[in-house]
């Protein structure tokens, strides 16, 4: 059976989409569905924050595996060790917090929608993206056990 693959359309269409979707995350307007005061917009601030540092902390242990591509590079190594040892995709984890920022500073329905329309898409993402995975590394199975995909998985009491 052949490896499964995305036609390179389809893999940068999906990339495409992720830029525009936090894009309009962060320029859409605010709205009125709860109070913007500064407790809300330091809360909202503080997950953009952390969640652009996760980003950055994910991209970074990728190394030569890096690709904003779902599809993993010919060359590219499994990496399971720093960040990638708590959670699968902590790229994808640091762009989901920093949307729910968003949401938080944002305040409107658009913002909700866009951040779930966000989610979904990279949900959809990771799982194309670990298709391959697996078929390629054949410890990826053994890894996705005990690390979760966005969350880290609670570890077991000793």
């Amino acid at each position: 059976m052949a490896a499964p693959t995305l036609h390179p359309a389809l893999a940068w269409a999906l990339v495409a989409a992720q830029v525009l979707l936090i894009g309009a995350l962060a320029l859409l307007p605010p709205g009125e569905l709860w109070s913007r005061d500064a407790t809300v917009l330091l809360i909202g601030g503080s997950a953009v924050a952390f969640g652009a540092v996760l980003t950055a902390v994910g991209l970074a242990a990728l190394g030569r595996a890096l690709t904003p591509s779902p599809v993993p590079r010919p060359d590219g190594e499994l990496v399971t060790t720093g960040v990638y040892a708590r959670v699968r995709h902590p790229v994808y984890s640091g762009l989901l917090l920093a949307a729910l920022g968003l949401v938080v500073m944002g305040a409107s329905f658009p913002h909700v929608a866009v951040a779930v329309a966000l989610g979904a898409l990279l949900s959809v993402k990771a799982h194309l993206e670990e298709r391959m995975l697996r078929s390629r590394f054949p410890d990826y199975d053994e890894y996705a056990a005990a690390t979760g995909r966005f969350l880290p998985r609670p570890r077991a009491r000793r």
